[in-house]
């Protein structure tokens, strides 16, 4: 016998021993494969793909050295990286699953379409995985209580950069106090309004709502809201307002570290991704915190953010889907989350990364960790950017009609019309009415179920003789008449 054949023989005499000591599992009526040979990792040679954002190259690849060092005694690795685009995953994978690669870097937003795909499955250590990450970061890989990817970063959020030199703490705490500081010094105050990115600051703390749909695609939202505490048009006026302050820049992403260093900006809203830049344009001045508050309705109101996670993902459809598993693992622990930080400035996903070293000591993960109660997953359909970058400009430039503007805002995220009035109204006054019928006399109610027995016997005769019509036009009256007397 060759030593395959003998391997096979004595996996299965160990998976009869186990199944009478233990008993057989079962799972929709078939035996569970629990065999030493199907979690065994195989050997030979084991050939990897691995996507990754451009800027990784250098991380990744030291990554794979590593990994080949520690288990190449296991087997015989050929791991390749290739830049790829982490905003064009889903789409690139999915449009050629069986071409796709075997582990990918993606954005959380992008966790559904994999799992509804197949393309992901549950992690099998999944327990392990979520409690070494922040909960919020394992959470954002999760659905129905199962982890589908392994966190990577908790980094993928916004805060507040701010140059003490012109902008003190207390100024930092509200807009109004940031645009006054920044305008006596004849500066200005940074803030993407254009993206919905960054817009989304502005209503995440109100009671309008926006999310994804059930399908999963599509996107409701109710911003033009005129039935809610905090209005649509409120909102938009204070957009307006900021929008039109001297004070006030909107210009594109990639504009906020270069206006530091030239001492155009004093303060903005950007992420941990700038704060080299910002360290070295400001020095023992740089200081970072939550977003500030913004007057709207009269009021101060909490800015919200957007929180993004990255993930490592491992596709079902790899042929060597247990060492790329074992690698997503590898390339996502303590160790190897601390030197994305050093070499990348990304913020850990792991506690322990994020919670020692330099990484505890960055003044940006402590502002976003600030941030983080005010913040969200971002989950929104692909129709939602366009028509935010075209209400935010408008804010960001003055503003207009602003009712009409958010009218057509959410008639693009939606695809439906929608005038902001309260969609509820005819359902409570329904509530309403029914209310009342329960409290008025047991006539009426007979009377209500009289109309409708007549309504369903006309419906009826369209379709019978008229003499079946006849029968059942006065069986009905002797029933009504029956319930009426014995009331």
């Amino acid at each position: 016998m060759t030593k395959r054949v003998i391997a096979v023989l004595l996996s299965g005499l160990m998976t009869m021993g186990l199944l009478a000591g233990c008993g057989a599992k079962f799972s929709n009526g078939s035996v569970a494969n629990d065999t030493a040979e199907s979690d065994a990792l195989p050997s030979g040679d084991v050939s990897l793909r691995v996507w990754g954002a451009e800027e990784d190259e250098e991380l990744i690849n030291q990554i794979i050295s590593g990994f080949v060092s520690e288990y190449g005694s296991q087997a015989n690795f050929n791991i390749t990286f290739e830049a790829h685009s982490e905003s064009e995953c889903k789409d690139n994978i999915l449009g050629d699953v069986l071409n796709a690669p075997d582990v990918f870097t993606f954005a959380d937003d992008q966790l559904m379409a994999f799992v509804a795909s197949g393309v992901l499955k549950e992690i099998e250590n999944g327990s392990e995985i979520s409690s070494r990450n922040l909960q919020a970061a394992s959470d954002a890989a999760t659905i129905n209580g199962k982890i589908y990817a392994y966190p990577l970063t908790a980094d993928n959020g916004y805060f507040l950069f701010y140059n003490k030199e012109f902008i003190s703490d207390e100024d930092a705490q509200t807009m109004d106090g940031l645009l006054a500081a920044a305008g006596a010094a004849g500066k200005q105050v940074f803030m993407e309004m254009s993206s919905g990115w960054y817009m989304y600051s502005f209503f995440g703390n109100t009671d309008m709502e926006i999310g994804l749909n059930d399908d999963g695609i599509s996107t409701y939202c109710n911003w033009n809201a005129k039935y809610t505490s905090i209005t649509g048009a409120d909102v938009a006026a204070a957009m307006a307002a900021i929008g039109s302050n001297p004070a006030f820049a909107y210009e594109p992403s990639g504009g906020f570290a270069d206006g530091a260093k030239e001492g155009t900006f004093v303060a903005g809203v950007s992420g941990i991704w700038d704060e080299n830049s910002i360290k070295e344009a400001w020095g023992d001045n740089y200081a970072a915190t939550k977003l500030p508050t913004y007057t709207v309705a009269g009021q101060q109101l909490q800015m919200a953010s957007y929180a993004g996670y990255k993930m490592v993902g491992v596709n079902s459809y790899s042929t060597n889907a247990k060492w790329a598993a074992v690698f997503a693992d590898w390339m996502t622990n303590e160790q190897n989350q601390t030197l994305r930080f050093n070499m990348r400035g990304q913020g850990p996903s792991n506690m322990n990364a994020s919670g020692s070293g330099e990484v505890a000591q960055s003044k940006a993960i402590q502002a976003l960790q600030a941030q983080a109660p005010y913040s969200s997953l971002q989950r929104v359909g692909g129709t939602y950017w366009d028509a935010a970058t075209a209400f935010g400009t408008a804010m960001a430039q003055g503003g207009g009609d602003y009712q009409t503007l958010l009218n057509e805002l959410v008639k693009g995220i939606t695809g439906e019309e929608s005038t902001g009035d309260a969609e509820s109204a005819e359902e409570g006054t329904e509530e309403v009415t029914e209310e009342v019928t329960e409290e008025t006399a047991g006539e009426t109610a007979e009377e209500t179920a009289e109309e409708t027995t007549e309504e369903t016997t006309e419906e009826t005769t369209e379709e019978t003789t008229e003499e079946t019509t006849e029968e059942t036009t006065e069986e009905t009256e002797e029933e009504s008449s029956e319930e009426k007397k014995a009331e």
